[in-house]
């Protein structure tokens, strides 16, 4: 097995888990945990895999599928011993986020050979499973939290591409890449890291446009 893959499938089965945890926070049966984890969990990638215009990963291979069902069930039973589920939520994320911003940036530089397409599908595959996650769960979207999220998943993304370029290995350009965006992100979580906002100005006067 190739093992940039091993991202892959931790990204899917952290995603899942986060899904599934939202499910949790809904008291939902075993069917809404099974289809958060699963639209989760294949979510970012779908979206991925229809842009580049190649077979979608969860049709060709099911092992995807059965590993967003085989972590819905095992949140099931256990996410009752975790007295904060939407803390663990966010830090499952972040771990997802950091896998799967390179995953994506590797498959779009394989697909495309474009370093930009790549930083773009890379930060693509890392948010939009989280984003369809609370959409659907009712919850405040990740995007609209003031921590830093989608600027750790473009860091990643940048930082994977740009090794790769300078001739580095796969594994070791992913690596140190799936670090930066988990330690941006979880620094934004842990110390309230944020990109100033914009403030908006009073507008003119209207004899003044005039």
């Amino acid at each position: 097995m190739n093992p940039i893959l091993i991202l892959d499938y931790a990204g899917i089965a952290v995603f899942a888990a986060t899904g599934a945890l939202a499910a949790s926070r809904k008291q939902l049966d075993i069917i809404g945990f099974l289809f958060f984890a699963a639209f989760t969990g294949v979510g970012g990638g779908t979206v991925r895999d229809l842009i580049l215009d190649v077979p979608v990963f969860w049709v060709v291979n099911h092992d995807y599928l059965m590993i967003c069902l085989v972590t819905a069930v095992l949140v099931y039973f256990t996410a009752h011993l975790f007295e904060s589920r939407f803390k663990l939520l966010l830090w499952l994320d972040a771990i997802g986020l950091g896998a799967y911003c390179v995953f994506g940036a590797w498959k779009a530089l394989e697909a495309t050979g474009s370093p930009v397409i790549a930083v773009v599908m890379g930060v693509i595959t890392a948010s939009f499973g989280g984003i369809l996650r609370d959409q659907l769960a009712g919850e405040p979207c990740i995007l609209l939290r003031p921590e830093i999220y989608i600027t750790a998943a473009l860091a990643g993304a940048a930082t994977y591409t740009g090794l790769h370029l300078a001739g580095l290995p796969v594994m070791a350009a992913a690596i140190p890449a799936a670090l930066v965006a988990f330690a941006i992100r979880g620094g934004a979580m842990k110390f309230g890291w944020s990109i100033p906002g914009y403030k908006s100005r009073p507008g003119r006067p209207s004899d003044e446009i005039l």
